[in-house]
């Protein structure tokens, strides 16, 4: 027999018994039909935390940054950790698009779309951080290098803040247009099985006149590779320099060369976390358990025992230093301000337990190939890569070179309440997202169905005997 002779066969991708037609249609569903009751719970939940993020953003550009838990040391705690942890967040998307892609991994294919919509809606909300901390935001347009009525006093080109500015409004640039093409053939797909006259014009329009020629196919799979090489160098360049946001100053526990890596590695283990958790949501809310399967968890999973491991061995780096050099300094700076024994001891370890220890529960089959026990191991990660950024700011900043300046930061209401509504902010526009747009990529999907979807493995074999 003949089978024997062939390699073990992968599992498949694509579960059930699908053809080119079930596939179109069941990507179709959630935009033609009536959304489910999971899809109306989620909505409501995230709108309401809209909703009162507004009202607290409103309260702080009315009445002043003094709302926020600021003092004279920590000028900026809260917001800034949330900035990071959103801009971290964003790294996953470009990702699992664009390095994925150049590797010709067959896997990415039905979450590449929502990973890159997830970029894109949390570089958003990383972008009203910095706003909002201006306190003026009407005045933001003079982080850009434009003349303005000041006549020639320009931005500070040596300082990292700027340079945030310009990385951060390419990689979103550069996320946009990548997601935007990939959509191009679905929206033409909608537009042509579109009945009403008002939806099929909104679709032609955003699907560009595609037309499914093979020369339309040809310079899409050119500007993809094109926009994958230029978004993988990206990923790694953007977060770089918001870690030089601390590590070219002087602080101690900021002044480290270790941060460009760390911040990078951390950002690829939250992105991943935060496009679990969206995956978890997305399947119920959409009905597309075929397409999300088990083995698309099992390998991101895979990706954020890595990146956990780089991080932890970051972690690990910058303590066994502090104890190497014999500094008295660096010695009170990592071993006596963060750990069990300061202030801020809870949240040290909050830290430790869900970056370090939790996500060790993935070395275990069950656990690792688990929707559920991926999603809650998702969360974790997602709060303790907060925690990570919390740590490197309120705490390095409460313990400055004198005694006598000591401050402790308590956030206020306002402070939770702005983090909250981004929360929020971001469910509504990726639930809206879901209904108007095609969650997952229907013609690469197809283009895999023969080599990994369940009912043609059973034809071949049906063959084979």
């Amino acid at each position: 027999m003949s089978s024997h002779y062939e390699a073990p066969i992968r599992e498949p991708l694509v579960l059930g018994d699908k053809s080119y037609h079930d596939i179109t249609v069941d990507i179709a569903k959630p935009i033609e039909g009536k959304a489910n009751k999971n899809w109306y719970i989620a909505f409501t939940i995230s709108l309401i935390a809209f909703l009162w993020g507004i009202g607290c953003i409103t309260y702080t550009i009315g009445t002043g940054i003094g709302v926020w838990g600021l003092n004279k040391n920590i000028g900026w705690a809260w917001d800034i950790t949330n900035f990071v942890w959103w801009v971290g967040i964003g790294h996953a998307g470009t990702l699992i698009s664009a390095v994925l892609l150049l590797f010709r991994q067959r896997w990415r294919m039905a979450i590449n779309r929502s990973a890159e919509a997830m970029t894109i809606f949390a570089v958003f909300q990383a972008g009203l951080f910095p706003l909002i901390h201006m306190g003026r935001p009407w005045n933001g347009y003079w982080v850009l290098p434009i003349p303005n009525q000041f006549g020639s006093l320009w931005v500070n080109f040596n300082s990292p803040l700027l340079w945030d500015v310009f990385a951060i409004s390419t990689y979103l640039s550069v996320s946009l247009v990548f997601w935007w093409t990939g959509l191009l053939p679905d929206f033409a797909m909608l537009r042509d099985r579109a009945v009403k006259p008002f939806q099929k014009k909104i679709y032609a329009l955003l699907s560009f006149g595609w037309s499914g020629r093979a020369k339309d196919w040809q310079r899409f799979e050119e500007v993809s590779l094109v926009l994958a090489g230029l978004a993988t160098p990206l990923v790694l360049s953007v977060h770089t320099i918001v870690s030089m946001d601390f590590a070219t100053s002087i602080n101690p526990g900021w002044h480290s060369t270790i941060f460009p890596p760390y911040f990078v590695a951390g950002a690829i283990f939250s992105g991943f976390a935060m496009v679990q958790t969206l995956l978890g949501i997305m399947r119920k809310v959409t009905n597309l358990e075929n397409y999300i399967t088990r083995l698309h968890v099992e390998y991101m999973n895979f990706v954020i025992m890595l990146t956990g491991g780089i991080v932890a061995v970051a972690y690990a780096s910058e303590f066994f230093i502090a104890w190497y050099t014999g500094s008295p300094y660096e010695n009170f700076t990592y071993m006596s301000v963060g750990a069990a024994t300061g202030a801020y001891g809870w949240a040290f370890w909050s830290l430790i337990l869900f970056n370090i220890l939790i996500p060790q529960l993935l070395w275990v089959r069950k656990f690792r190939r688990s929707f559920i026990a991926s999603f809650l191991i998702s969360i974790a990660i997602n709060i303790g890569m907060w925690f990570e950024r919390f740590d490197i700011i309120a705490i390095v900043l409460s313990k400055g070179h004198l005694p006598s300046a000591w401050t402790r930061f308590e956030p206020t209401f306002v402070d939770i309440g702005i983090f909250i509504g981004t929360i929020g902010f971001f469910g509504v526009l990726f639930l809206l997202y879901a209904r108007t747009f095609p969650v997952i990529a229907q013609a690469e999907v197809k283009s895999i169905l023969k080599v990994s979807g369940e009912n043609y493995k059973k034809l071949r074999d049906g063959n084979h005997e």
